[in-house]
């Protein structure tokens, strides 16, 4: 059941590479709470070797069955967006963004293109206000010994 979301747009990023088999790399590599009137596709910064842009139109939803994949990673060292992309039209596109530590493990093993980015303080709050409220993590059980 889905208890929650929140509008967001992601920060693509191209840079120039000196490959064989490739002339650039794209990454997700930041996100930011999208409060309302950003244009789909933004131009953030663009030079030869390095173009930032904002993808909007994004939803970082929050459903029950993925509230241990939620936990696990806002315990983590390092708290995550996870952010799965595609190819359109000569740019990297993000079609999906999750927090559950799970369901970024599921996009990195698809074989698609994924990536984990920091998870800004507002967007963590909110995960965290919503686990305080709607789950109970398991008590982890020792070894038994004897």
């Amino acid at each position: 059941m889905k208890m929650g979301s929140m509008p967001i747009a992601v920060i693509m990023q191209r840079r120039t590479v000196q490959h064989r088999w490739a002339d650039e790399a794209w990454a997700a590599v930041g996100v930011v709470p999208d409060r309302g009137n950003l244009p789909r596709l933004q131009v953030l910064s663009e030079s030869p070797e390095r173009d930032y842009y904002l993808v909007s139109g994004l939803e970082l939803e929050l459903y029950t069955d993925e509230n241990e994949g939620y936990y696990e990673n806002c315990v983590a060292p390092e708290s995550k967006v996870f952010v799965l992309w595609r190819m359109e039209e000569g740019k990297a596109i993000p079609a999906r963004a999750s927090v559950s530590y799970v369901e970024g493990t599921r996009m990195f093993d698809s074989g698609e293109q994924a990536d984990g980015v920091t998870m800004p303080a507002e967007i963590y709050a909110w995960v965290a206000g919503y686990l305080r409220e709607h789950y109970q993590p398991k008590p982890r059980r020792g070894r038994q010994h004897g």
